[in-house]
């Protein structure tokens, strides 16, 4: 068992109770990032329903999430032949933190119909950058989960010179050598630091609601993730990302809905 899969191991208890326990390794800076919530979930979900595929979860993010002890609640709202619906709830200290709908089916691993590219072309990763690593005291324990190697022009904001546009993009493995299941996608969709950044905003940028997709089961190999957004707001901003995986498939799409943190975008 990798260190994901220990991280978000979710243990029966009855037919609608998991216990789980909520890693500190995937912390930034106390709360626990809102992927890997997803991912923990979505464990006990796969493994309570008849389908084992998580092919459209929404998620309301009620409250921060800290490491420790935690329950999932299922409630399953209808089960058929090819889907199983279920609410899906994250309790920690009696206080529901996360709130999802989850749809479950068998993807068959089938090649793509018809597919779109991706809308932007990424450079080799060896010509993509990493970013130095945070300091100790900072509590940003999730970036030693996982490796993101970044697009130049998207990590601007890092050095004082954002492009002015809410995007990001990078490539993305799990620091541990894994291939990449829906359970990585599900931290994958939540990777990436937020596209409002790069407009110029500063500071935590909590996510109010997610909704992601799986689309396909990823090949072995670095995930691509492009992540852009439409409009900043009233202290809103919207962000969707593209999951693509080193066979050239698209295998997630998300978007969330998040405020933003301290400081105004320019």
């Amino acid at each position: 068992m990798t260190k994901f899969d220990e991280a978000t191991q979710a243990i029966r208890v009855d037919e609608t109770t998991y216990d789980v326990c909520l890693d500190p390794g995937y912390s930034i800076g106390g709360p626990l990032n809102g992927g890997y919530l997803m991912a923990t979930l979505l464990r006990a979900v796969a493994d309570a329903s008849p389908h084992p595929h998580p092919v459209s979860t929404s998620a309301q993010f009620l409250k921060a999430a800290l490491p420790g002890p935690a329950r999932v609640v299922l409630e399953p709202l209808k089960t058929g032949r090819t889907t199983t619906v279920t609410r899906a709830t994250l309790v920690r200290d009696g206080d529901a933190c996360l709130d999802t709908l989850v749809t479950t089916a068998a993807l068959d691993g089938a090649p793509a119909a018809w597919s779109a590219t991706p809308a932007v072309a990424m450079p080799p990763v060896e010509e993509c950058v990493a970013l130095p690593d945070p300091r100790p005291e900072s509590g940003m324990t999730l970036s030693e989960r996982m490796e993101l190697r970044y697009d130049p022009p998207t990590v601007g904001w890092f050095t004082g010179a954002p492009t002015g546009r809410p995007e990001s993009r990078a490539y993305f493995r799990l620091a541990e050598p894994q291939d990449p299941d829906p359970f990585v996608l599900a931290l994958a969709v939540d990777a990436l630091p937020p596209v409002a950044f790069s407009a110029g905003a500063r500071g935590w940028s909590p996510t109010v609601e997610l909704t992601w997709h799986l689309r396909a089961l990823p090949a072995p190999g670095w995930l691509t993730l492009i992540g852009s957004g439409r409009l900043i707001r009233d202290g809103w901003f919207d962000e969707d990302v593209e999951v693509w995986d080193a066979a050239g498939n698209l295998v997630a799409q998300s978007r969330q809905l998040a405020r933003l943190g301290r400081g105004d975008a320019t």
